[in-house]
């Protein structure tokens, strides 16, 4: 068989079409809550079929769900492009990004191949196997991409062992052609969660939530009025008797530490109420984007651990990245990384500090934090699917570590998560 046929057999209508329909599966629990529908019932058919599709299709079919599922889950990420004047990127970067995943999940189907031709080992075990690690195959340093999400919420659990039940009764399925094995899928049932004792939340807690688009946000003639809008929130929660207000990430869109009034004026505020405020932060030459606690008149500093691929920090050779940032971001360097994660103490109650990004890393909930605050910043990519699938992550992470998270949001919906639900 030349070359020619083997390429052109990828691209024929049925494999095309077959990989879309696996990626809309796969996304169909992400676009629906999109559109305001969550009902677990539609997400856990819609999770069992995807998985289904992709045990029992091919490397051709599996390399065209990579792309399109690569294309239906991050397409938002070429939105940050408009506000750069580089629309021109935007079909570029998707390509990368379709190509990224279409090569993860080739590779997958491909190995699965080798393994059955070589050791006899049958390619549904060996799918089901990759499948099940794909969530630790972080292309670039992103790791959103876990196919736990599709479950998040449905009825099936999202922790691995119930993911593993799910695809070994799949697999059984369909190598014994008995269906009566998918009643193994009972076992993923959440059990546990109807057991789970739920915390009364603080009523003294004020989670504030703006809209300032990014051009209006770094806008130096807007600054004024912005920082008159926080204080304005400090004060009527003030008179509110809060004891805790929270501000989305970079709400101040300056280098807070060298703005001697405006740290004055909150740590004064602060003797009547803990002021938690996103903002930038100057660090002996090393720029931040750092998370400010008000407290008791004093101030302390907890700057971002997990940084944004290309977003924050670029995940390429320095050489390369120095090109990257100089073509895309204007020769802008790259925030740091703090070392540790950032704990600390309002009224007795300890709180981690994440922002955005980062508490979508596993790295944020090592110790099992009994509560989270998060500050982020959506206006770079709305309108998109992005917050939502944001939303969707934070409670996977809340169900599987009992984290219970306070999330303080620009351009998109603030809400806080206990157990896995939504709290508006």
């Amino acid at each position: 068989m030349s070359l020619y046929i083997k390429i052109s057999d990828y691209f024929t209508i049925n494999n095309i079409t077959v990989g879309l329909f696996i990626a809309f599966l796969s996304a169909g629990a992400i676009y629906l809550d999109w559109l305001g529908l969550v009902n677990y019932f539609i997400n856990t058919i819609l999770g069992l079929l995807t998985l289904y599709l992709l045990l029992i299709s091919d490397k051709k079919r599996w390399l065209w769900a990579g792309f399109w599922i690569g294309l239906l889950w991050f397409w938002w990420m070429c939105m940050s492009f408009k506000h750069y004047d580089m629309v021109w990127a935007i079909p570029l970067v998707l390509l990368v990004i379709g190509l990224i995943y279409a090569l993860v999940f080739y590779a997958g189907a491909k190995i699965a191949e080798v393994l059955e031709n070589r050791l006899k080992i049958n390619a549904l075990f060996s799918k089901a196997l990759f499948i099940l690690i794909l969530s630790a195959i972080h292309p670039l340093g992103f790791d959103w991409f876990k196919p736990e999400l599709i479950f998040t919420n449905a009825y099936l659990g999202i922790e691995k062992w119930q993911f593993g039940l799910v695809l070994l009764a799949m697999v059984l399925s369909i190598y014994k052609k008995q269906l009566l094995f998918l009643l193994l899928t009972l076992g993923a049932y959440p059990f546990a969660s109807h057991f789970q004792s739920i915390e009364v939340l603080n009523p003294n807690i004020e989670l504030t939530n703006y809209h300032i688009n990014v051009i209006d946000k770094w806008k130096p003639e807007l600054q004024h009025q912005h920082i008159g809008m926080v204080f304005s929130k400090i004060d009527e929660a003030i008179k509110a008797k809060k004891e805790l207000i929270i501000f989305p990430e970079s709400i101040f869109a300056l280098f807070l530490n060298y703005q001697p009034q405006l740290m004055s004026e909150l740590q004064a505020r602060s003797n009547d109420i803990t002021i938690v405020v996103g903002a930038l932060y100057w660090d002996k030459g090393i720029p931040r984007n750092s998370t400010y606690i008000f407290k008791e008149g004093q101030f302390s500093v907890a700057n971002k651990v997990v940084l944004v691929p290309f977003g924050e920090q670029n995940p390429l050779p320095k050489w390369m990245g120095k090109w990257v940032n100089q073509i895309f971001f204007d020769g802008a360097p790259d925030y740091v990384a703090s070392a540790d994660v950032t704990d600390y103490e309002v009224n007795g109650t300890t709180y981690r500090n994440a922002i955005c990004f980062e508490a979508t890393s596993e790295r944020l909930y090592e110790g099992n934090p009994k509560i989270m605050v998060v500050l982020s910043n959506n206006g770079w990519v709305v309108p998109s699917i992005e917050p939502t699938q944001q939303k969707i992550l934070l409670q996977y992470y809340s169900k599987k570590y009992g984290t219970t998270i306070y999330h303080s949001v620009n351009m998109s919906d603030s809400y806080i998560v206990q157990n896995g639900k939504i709290i508006q």
